[in-house]
C-alpha cells in the first residue's frame, strides 16, 4: 500500500518558463530605484575582542610553616641527576589549578602548616584544595574544592589544617616566577628554593574581570569533582613488588599485616616509617642503581623509607615494594604520626587506578571549560586537559 503522502504522478519538471522559476513584475519606478549600500562597522580584531592582561597579586600575610610555589615538577632531566620534584600531592594541585581555569600544570601554592593568610590587591579567583581545613575570605566560610571570588583588598586565611599536612592554592591565570629547567619547584640542593615568606607578593598574569557575588560563603557552583577521603585513622598505600621483595623470608607478609607510623624526619626527599622490619640476611652488597618515585628502602636502621618525588636517583639499598602512583599523591598528605598500611597490587590493577584518577581529572577539566565559557571567563585549560 502507498504511503498517503507518496506522489504517483512520477517527479515534475520544470522549465526555465516554468511557473516555479517565474518572477513577479515590479513597478517601474521600484525598478529604477537607486540601491542604497548599508555600510556595517568594521568587525574588531579577535585580538581587540580578548581581555587585556593585568598584573594582580597576593600578598603573603602569614606564610606558615612552609610555602613554596610550585608545580608538577621538571621533565626530561633525571638523565643529568636531577629530580623531578614538584608538588607533593600532585592529584589536588592538578584539581586546584583546574577549577580555577588553569592549565592544571600551571604554578600554584603549596602550603603547609596550620595557619596561612594573605591579602589580594585586585579581584582574584583562586580555589584552595588538599589537606582538610577551614578556609575564610574577610571572616566568611567559603568551601574547599570549589572556585572562590576573592575581591580587591578581601583577605584569605586558612586555619585548623586536619587530615593531611599540605593545601593547594590556585590562582587563575600565570604566576610570574623564576623557572628552573622549565619548573618553578623548589630544588634546594640546586639552589633554587623558591620560599615564600610574610611580605612576598605572589605575582600573577590574569584577565579575569570579577563579577558579582554577593554571598562569598555561598559556592560559585558545584564542580564534579573527585576529593579524596582523608578522615580514615589509617591510610592504605598500594605498592608493587620491588626488586628485592623475595630477599627475607615473609618479608611481604610481614609488611601487610603491620601498621607503620610516619616518622617526624620526613620530607618531599622520603617518609621514614616507623615500624616492624626484616633485615635480608646474606644478601650481597647491592650496588649503587637507579630509584623510582615512590621506591621502598630498607636502610641498616630499624626503619622503612619510602622516597619522594626530591629523592636521589641512585641508592644501594635494598628496594622491596614501590608505592603505585595514585598513592604517592595520598603520601604527600601523610605527616608526621600518620599511620599507614602497605597493601601489595599488581602492576595492571595499579596502572587501571591511575588511568581512573586521569579521568576524573579529565572530566574536571572539560566541565570547568565549559562552564567558564558560558560566563565568558576565559581559561587556560588545554585541549587535551
Amino acid at each position: 500500500m502507498a504511503h498517503p503522502w507518496s506522489n504517483t504522478a512520477g517527479p515534475v519538471r520544470h522549465s526555465s518558463r516554468s511557473c516555479g522559476c517565474v518572477r513577479p513584475r515590479r513597478p517601474l519606478h521600484v525598478r529604477r530605484a537607486r540601491r542604497i549600500r548599508v555600510e556595517r562597522p568594521p568587525r574588531a580584531s579577535i585580538a581587540a575582542d580578548r581581555r587585556a592582561l593585568v598584573s594582580a597579586g597576593l600578598r603573603i600575610i602569614d606564610a606558615g610553616w612552609l610555602s613554596t610555589l610550585q608545580d608538577l615538577g621538571r621533565t626530561g632531566v633525571e638523565q643529568l641527576g636531577i629530580p623531578v620534584s614538584g608538588a607533593a600531592d600532585q592529584y589536588s594541585a592538578c584539581a586546584a589549578n583546574l577549577l580555577v581555569g588553569n592549565n592544571r600544570a600551571a604554578t600554584c601554592l603549596e602550603i603547609m602548616g596550620s595557619h596561612f593568610s594573605a591579602v589580594a590587591d585586585a579581584d582574584l579567583l583562586i580555589s584552595i584544595t588538599g589537606a582538610n581545613a577551614t578556609v575564610r575570605v574577610d571572616g566568611l566560610p567559603v568551601s574547599m574544592w570549589q572556585p572562590v571570588c576573592v575581591g580587591r583588598g578581601s583577605v584569605v586565611t586558612v586555619t585548623d589544617v586536619r587530615d593531611g599536612i599540605r593545601l593547594y592554592l590556585a590562582i587563575n591565570g600565570d604566576i610570574e616566577t623564576d623557572l628552573f629547567l622549565g619548573s618553578a619547584a623548589p630544588d634546594a640542593r640546586m639552589g633554587f628554593p623558591q620560599r615564600l615568606r610574610s611580605g612576598d607578593i605572589v605575582r600573577v598574569r590574569t584577565d579575569y574581570e570579577s563579577f558579582f557575588h554577593p554571598y562569598s560563603d555561598i559556592p560559585l557552583f558545584d564542580p564534579l569533582v573527585v576529593v579524596p577521603n582523608l578522615r580514615r585513622e589509617t591510610w592504605t598505600i598500594d605498592v608493587t613488588d620491588g626488586p628485592e621483595i623475595d630477599a627475607a623470608v615473609d618479608m611481604r607478609e610481614l609488611l601487610e599485616d603491620s601498621i607503620y607510623t610516619v616518622g617526624p624526619q620526613s620530607d618531599h626527599v622520603g617518609l621514614r616509617l616507623d615500624g616492624p622490619v626484616l633485615h635480608p640476611v646474606g644478601l650481597p652488597e647491592i650496588t649503587s642503581h637507579g630509584i623510582p618515585i615512590g621506591a621502598i628502602e630498607i636502610p641498616h636502621s630499624d626503619e622503612l623509607i619510602i622516597l619522594g618525588r626530591a629523592r636521589s636517583l641512585t641508592a644501594g639499598y635494598p628496594i622491596v615494594a614501590i608505592a603505585t602512583r595514585v598513592s604517592l599523591s595520598l603520601l604527600g598528605q601523610a605527616g608526621p604520626g600518620r599511620k599507614l598500611q602497605i597493601r601489595w597490587t599488581t602492576t595492571d590493577s595499579a596502572v587501571r587506578e591511575y588511568r581512573s584518577q586521569q579521568q576524573d581529572l579529565y572530566t574536571l577539566g572539560r566541565a570547568m571549560a565549559s562552564i567558564f565559557g558560558s560566563i565568558g571567563v576565559p581559561t587556560g585549560i588545554a585541549a587535551a586537559i
